[in-house]
């Protein structure tokens, strides 16, 4: 449920340091890298978390994801296997683009990921990759900031009216909890898709940029057009 304690850490005595967020190397929690290599430990963090913006990608799509694989196999000197990997993946994703087809009329999703003020999707991270690779359309597409997750408020989200809310299922914010504060606020009934139980749940780790990240594709894709992959 959370990061380790530095003493228990460092206790284990780790020789490489693998993270996906940044907040793992924050002095509260591990330590920063330039620290831990003083220490002996070698670290990795996956790039697009860089905390320089100017060094992200102008957008984060699945090529980052396999670029990461690859310095992965470069560093613990399996590279092949990374390559046999990405191959997989890259399969994977071209069966479900496949069954999708050309989708003419996509569906509009609210990204809702954790609650109240609402956090979403903008159309920087593998978030809003993943609609886009499932046929869907980001309703804060418009946000062009370079992260991920971006603050939104429920004026906004209803004067945008999704088709569909996606419902991400985390520890710290369950689907259940986000579904029940949607369905128990009247300011939020005037969401048709409250209104129509357009809801798809999603868990929290097929949304953060790794090799979960196809599978995450491919459940939102069959459960926005079902018609497709019968």
């Amino acid at each position: 449920p959370k990061y380790p304690s530095r003493e228990v850490f460092l206790g284990v005595e780790p020789d490489f340091v693998f993270s996906t967020e940044e907040s793992a190397f924050a002095k509260e929690a591990l330590g920063s890298q330039s620290e831990l290599l003083k220490l002996g430990i070698s670290s990795y963090l996956l790039p697009i978390e860089c905390d320089r913006p100017e060094l992200r990608p102008e957008r984060v799509t699945m090529e980052n994801l396999y670029q990461e694989i690859r310095e992965i196999g470069q560093i613990f000197a399996v590279e092949q296997r990374a390559e046999n990997l990405i191959v997989q993946l890259r399969s994977q994703l071209q069966a479900t683009q496949q069954k999708l087809g050309k989708v003419t009329t996509k569906k509009r999703i609210f990204w809702y990921d954790s609650e109240d003020p609402p956090v979403t999707a903008s159309n920087w991270g593998i978030p809003n990759h993943i609609i886009e690779l499932a046929g869907g359309e980001n309703i804060f597409k418009d946000i062009q900031e370079k992260k991920a997750w971006v603050t939104v408020n429920w004026e906004d989200v209803i004067a945008r009216q999704p088709d569909v809310i996606v419902l991400i299922d985390a520890n710290w914010s369950s689907a259940e909890e986000k579904r029940r504060l949607l369905k128990s606020n009247p300011a939020y009934s005037q969401l048709k898709a409250v209104q129509q139980d357009k809801f798809i749940v999603i868990g929290f780790s097929y949304t953060m940029p790794g090799i979960r990240n196809v599978a995450g594709v491919r459940q939102l894709a069959e459960a926005l057009y079902p018609e497709k992959f019968k």
